[in-house]
């Protein structure tokens, strides 16, 4: 025991105090932070200010458009003229060109027939302003509609913003409470990008690191003050306590980022995340549970390879459960309670992920998170079993590719 402290001591400040876990624990909130900045300042400056032009023999329904465009936050500069004539249409082309106009959008409304529209402009990418001019003619026309059949203006106006749902959820202790489908996706996509991010990258390190000490030969000194298990184990104790240090760190500086008053604008409104206590408690222990069962298994499969470039070739196969649960966000979010999101909660490799794609979308019954930890510790064991007898072996083989019939054998010594 005490060997194995003493190495997951080891491993842990020799990974803290490394350069590498200082950039990615400083670096990956402030770029986070910088995104947020850089995306809320160019959100307010897309499509203002514009200068269009609205040709249109039905003026009723022009005018409609162009009290969306100019009433709409940063709205642009509309001017509605009669249909063009093939000398007006260069003319405002040639304006284009010079970029003292933005685009002219044309509008075919015949007697009888669904409008039509045509939009030219500079750029093929402004997909912000087609979105608002598609928005803009289609509220017009129902608006259109609407007021002359004989509605109010202020009611068409109404109808045509639309109504918008407000969802509940009724909890396990039968209260009912707002709920927000959005922010639940983002909640459990963020937290199982987490997870999945931490345990492959330290899971990696293990691996990585059993090829380096193979090939430097430090094992054999290594070997003459501790058993092969206990340097497993404490690599394995060391380098999960680094994962979970700079989780900690990462979800402080989150909140804190969050806090601040530019993030707290592009986040605020309709959406919303919250976090339980279950989910604060039930977060660590996925996530130790996860980067045991991968990092053992990370472990015996360095051990089998004699270059990082050969274990870097497994290591597709061995992320396939990740990408399976990242396959299954949607089904498992659209409905937490089917068979397809039971059975994958309960597979050990896909558990950790799945169930807090779950519990954002609604907390499964007890007996669920009993019946995963324990399939997640049960699939632990059994690989420590095989990576602790892959690793006596495969640390001290040198030359010799391990093929499945030796990797069998190394299974069957005592």
């Amino acid at each position: 025991m005490r060997n194995m402290l003493l190495i997951a001591r080891r491993e842990y400040l020799e990974q803290v105090r490394g350069r590498a876990f200082r950039l990615s624990t400083i670096g990956l909130p402030l770029l986070f932070a910088l995104f947020i900045g850089i995306s809320f300042k160019s959100n307010q400056g897309i499509a203002t200010g514009e200068h269009l032009v609205i040709a249109s023999s039905n003026t009723t329904l022009a005018n409609e458009v162009r009290d969306r465009l100019v009433k709409r936050k940063g709205g642009a500069e509309v001017e509605v003229v009669p249909p063009l004539t093939e000398e007006a249409r260069a003319g405002l082309i040639a304006r284009i060109q010079a970029r003292t106009l933005d685009g002219i959008l044309t509008i075919e409304a015949g007697d009888g027939q669904a409008p039509t529209a045509t939009y030219i402009s500079k750029s093929s990418g402004g997909f912000v302003t087609n979105s608002r001019l598609n928005n803009a003619l289609n509220d017009g026309i129902v608006a259109g509609h609407l007021k002359a059949g004989g509605m109010g203006a202020a009611q068409a106006d109404a109808v045509v913003k639309g109504a918008a749902i407000e969802t509940f959820q009724v909890k396990q202790d039968g209260s009912v409470v707002k709920s927000n489908a959005m922010g639940s996706f983002w909640k459990g996509y963020v937290m199982a990008f987490l997870l999945t991010l931490t345990t492959l990258i330290y899971g990696m390190n293990v691996a990585r690191s059993i090829i380096q000490e193979k090939t430097s030969r430090i094992f054999e000194v290594m070997l003459a003050a501790a058993t092969p298990n206990d340097l497993l184990a404490g690599k394995l104790i060391g380098v999960g306590a680094v994962g979970l240090t700079q989780i900690v760190i990462w979800l402080a500086a989150g909140a804190a980022i969050l806090a601040a008053p530019f993030a707290g604008a592009m986040v605020s409104g309709e959406f919303s995340i919250h976090f339980s206590w279950a989910e604060g408690v039930l977060f660590p222990v996925y996530f130790l549970l996860g980067y045991l069962l991968y990092s053992s298994m990370f472990a015996g499969l360095a051990s089998t390879c004699e270059t990082e470039q050969e274990l870097q070739m497994f290591m597709p196969l061995a992320a396939l459960p990740t990408w399976l649960s990242f396959a299954l966000i949607v089904p498992v979010m659209n409905d937490s309670n089917s068979m397809l999101s039971l059975l994958a909660s309960f597979f050990p490799p896909t558990a950790p992920i799945i169930m807090f794609l779950r519990m954002a979308s609604e907390m499964p019954p007890a007996w669920q998170f009993v019946v995963s930890i324990g399939l997640l510790l049960a699939s632990i064991w059994g690989m420590l079993w095989v990576s602790s007898r892959l690793y006596r072996i495969g640390i001290l083989m040198y030359g010799k590719r391990a093929t499945l019939p030796e990797i069998l054998r190394w299974l069957r010594y005592s």
